[in-house]
Order: structure tokens, then sequence, then C-alpha cells
């Protein structure tokens, strides 16, 4: 199976949501468990690729991202599936929890979903947000192939950051569990 992973937000030119306590980034958790997330699916045997950049669908302003954009390389690769890893921020300090999003619900997509929500949850303790349909989304949307976007915890709440911060290999673990039971499933 081919996995394309996409840490979101871009350490250059996109940091993404900043924990207000901590300084703790969003680029910075996302790429530190996307590459965790890749050495354990390769471990087991996937072909992973990943590519964290700003350029989503031919829509960054700079130039030095103007090679190719994140949805196009995972198209053309072609990926069976794409995860796109971030870090919710609700501008509050209440909100916590996982939510893993959808382009819209029903098929593979939703199932791949399900299955990397539920070992996050199940893992770590999380609130269980649910999924959620996301239409509007780049990457949910000029993706070819079933694509969620996983919140991993909100980086604005106090204990959801330390979680975030501490506990990235555990994310890393649960989602490669979810992905592996999602193959499973076909």
């Amino acid at each position: 199976m081919r996995v394309f992973l996409n840490p979101g937000h871009d350490l250059e030119h996109d940091s993404g949501a900043v924990s207000p306590v901590t300084g703790l980034r969003e680029c910075d958790v996302a790429a530190a468990v996307g590459e965790l997330v890749k050495g354990y699916l390769e471990a087991v045997g996937y072909e992973v690729r990943m590519w964290q950049s700003d350029n989503l669908n031919w829509d960054s302003d700079y130039a030095d991202r103007q090679d190719c954009s994140v949805c196009d390389c995972a198209n053309q690769w072609p990926a069976d599936i794409f995860v796109s890893i971030h870090c919710n921020s609700a501008g509050s300090t209440s909100a916590q929890g996982t939510e893993t999003l959808v382009h819209n619900m029903g098929g593979r997509a939703e199932r791949l979903a399900d299955c990397i929500q539920r070992q996050i949850v199940d893992s770590l303790g999380t609130v269980d947000r649910g999924l959620k349909e996301r239409p509007g989304l780049t990457v949910l949307r000029a993706t070819d192939m079933p694509a969620v976007l996983v919140e991993l915890a909100f980086i604005d709440n106090e204990d959801d950051a330390e979680l975030l911060r501490d506990n990235q290999d555990d994310f890393a673990r649960a989602i490669a569990r979810g992905v592996t039971d999602y193959e499973q499933m076909l």
C-alpha cells in the first residue's frame, strides 16, 4: 500500500497554530509525528512519501514552492491513501480532543478516518470529537484517493498541548495502527 503523509503547514512559511503558553508550533508537532509515522509504516512494508508544504494545490505565494503541489504529487504518484496531520486550535483554552476530517461521509475515507480516530482516542485517552465532514478543505477535495485530515489535539489547551509535546511517538503509533487496521478491512 502507498501512503502519502502530509504534515500540516510549513516549517518556514506557515507555522499553523501556536500554543499561547509554551510557543509550541503546529508545524513542528506535525513534522515530528509525520516522520515517526513514516518510519513505522515503512517498517511493516508500506511505501510512504511525505511532504510538508504550504503549496497544497498550486496556491502558494512563494516562488520556491512551485515545483509541485501536495495534492498533485499524491495524485501523480499515485498514493492509495492520503493522511494530513495537524493540531487543532479554538482560540480558547477549553476545547480539547481529537477529530478526524473527511470530504464526505461514506466510503473508504470514512473507514480510514474511523480507524485512525479510534486508535488515537483509545491509545492516548483524548476526548473523542468524532469524524467530521469538511468538503472545503483542499487536501480532502483535490486528492483522488481516500484522504483524511487528523486533528491530533488542541495546541491551545494546556492538557492537550502537553500530550502534543510529550506523546508524539504515541500519536504516530496510533496513526500507523489506524492505517494498518484500515488495510485489513479492505
